[in-house]
Parts: structure tokens; C-alpha cells; sequence
């Protein structure tokens, strides 16, 4: 018993040294390719952060060589990277909500942005071939119960799947095959400068869970007769997540009906 506490143990350190590693690794080459110290320190434990919260062991496999996360990285944070005369393909990574994300996926996609996957982090991870670019357009489909008839379904059409994350999946297919040779881009339009796009809605939802957190935080509170006690503050906080779990599930359930 004792030598398998030690051997998980000694797992347990090299899965965490192994992170570190890569982690390190990562902000050399982010501030090798000129990404301010501010933002290199953000970044790295942003991403410590949810290899804790995942479980996850091994960085390079949630989030590739380090390499090319590094490339992809520094176009997602709006600082362009210098490219070398002979790339042919740019790298971005963005993120929208889900009141937005058809709307913005396929005006990149009429600017030749195609995208390769759904990071871990919900990002779009986009590429666009710079020397023969091409439209793109993308679908989304709320998913609860597996997506294999879904794909069997839209995969006549040309339809193919991008991306993941939670309920949804996204789709995409060349442009070239509803409207044929004119899905050819002769230009491109600069990257965007930013990578985050939020709605209104968005935020207007964000604001009524806090309310709702608080709300029911105060109301366990209250219902113990002390707003101070460790019990009551506790229960409304569990209170409150589960409201806030609640009004999500029935928002994206209310939204993918419509959609």
C-alpha cells in the first residue's frame, strides 16, 4: 500500500513538473515573439489555472506542441506576431457568445477564416491561407444526445464538424459549394484587432445571474438569522449555483429550440 501512495505520488510530481516545463516553456517563446510581460504573465496562469481545474496531466496534450499553441497564442490576444515573407497561413483564435457566434463566424468566414477546432478554452482556433484564400460558412446545432445522426444528416451537404463545446457543435463547409468559383477571395482584409466578442444580451444574462446568486445568497442568509453565519452563507451560495446552473441549462435548452 505504502509503495503505491508512492508511486502515485511520484506520478503525481511528474505530471506537475512536466506542466511546469511546458509552462515556462510557453512564456519564453510568447515574449520571444514580443507579447508584453503583463500579458505573458496573464496568459500562463490563466492556463495553470484550468490544467488545475480540469485534471488535467499532461499540458501538450490539452493544448499541443508548445511550439504552435505559442504561434497561435499571440494573434489571439490582438498583438499580431511577425511573420516570416514565406507564410502562407495566418493564425487567429477569438471567442463569442452564442447570441453572436453563427452571425460572426460566417462574416470571417466571407473573409477566408476557416476554423480548425474548439480549444479547450471554447476559443475558434481560425486559419487563412494568405496566398489562394476562400469563403467559409458555419452552422450551430445544439447537441444532447450524441451527433453522430447529425453529422450523417448534414455531411451530404457538405456540412463537417469544426468544433465542440458543451451543448453545441459547430459546422462548416467551403462557400465554393453554394456558389461555386466566386467563393475565391482575390484580397483579404487585415485580421481583427481584438478577439473578444460579447453581446448585450450577453452581459445582460451575466447580470441577472449575479443577481440571482445574490438574491438567494441573502435570503439563506437571512433565513438563519444571522447574515454573518458560516452555514447560511454557505447554503446560499450553493443556493445561488444552482440557480445560476438552472436559468444557463434553460436559456441554452430555450435557445436551441429557436435556433
Amino acid at each position: 500500500m505504502k509503495e503505491q501512495h508512492a508511486q502515485h505520488a511520484q506520478h503525481a510530481q511528474h505530471a506537475t513538473d512536466g506542466q511546469d516545463g511546458y509552462l515556462v516553456e510557453l512564456a519564453e517563446r510568447l515574449r520571444a515573439q514580443g507579447l508584453p510581460a503583463d500579458r505573458v504573465e496573464a496568459t500562463v496562469t490563466d492556463l495553470a489555472a484550468h490544467l488545475e481545474e480540469s485534471g488535467a496531466e499532461d499540458a501538450e496534450a490539452e493544448f499541443g506542441p508548445v511550439e504552435e499553441f505559442a504561434a497561435q497564442l499571440v494573434p489571439a490576444t490582438g498583438e499580431r506576431a511577425p511573420q516570416a515573407p514565406d507564410e502562407r497561413v495566418e493564425t487567429w483564435r477569438w471567442t463569442a457568445d452564442t447570441y453572436v457566434d453563427e452571425e460572426l463566424l460566417n462574416r470571417f468566414g466571407d473573409e477566408g477564416w476557416e476554423v480548425e477546432r474548439v480549444d479547450a478554452l471554447g476559443r475558434f482556433v481560425s486559419h487563412r491561407d494568405v496566398t489562394q484564400p476562400q469563403r467559409w460558412e458555419y452552422r450551430r446545432e445544439l447537441v444532447t444526445r450524441g451527433r453522430e445522426d447529425l453529422d450523417e444528416r448534414l455531411a451530404p451537404d457538405g456540412w463537417e464538424l469544426c468544433g465542440e463545446w458543451i451543448v453545441y457543435a459547430w459546422y462548416k463547409r467551403p462557400k465554393a459549394a453554394s456558389i461555386g468559383p466566386a467563393a475565391r477571395l482575390t484580397s483579404t482584409p487585415p485580421a481583427p484587432a481584438r478577439s473578444r466578442f460579447f453581446s448585450r444580451k450577453f452581459y445582460a444574462l451575466l447580470a441577472v445571474l449575479a443577481a440571482a446568486v445574490a438574491v438567494a445568497g441573502a435570503a439563506v442568509a437571512a433565513d438563519e438569522n444571522d447574515a454573518a453565519s458560516g452555514a447560511g452563507f454557505a447554503a446560499g451560495l450553493l443556493t445561488g449555483a444552482a440557480v445560476v446552473v438552472a436559468l444557463a441549462w434553460g436559456v441554452s435548452r430555450w435557445r436551441g429550440r429557436r435556433g
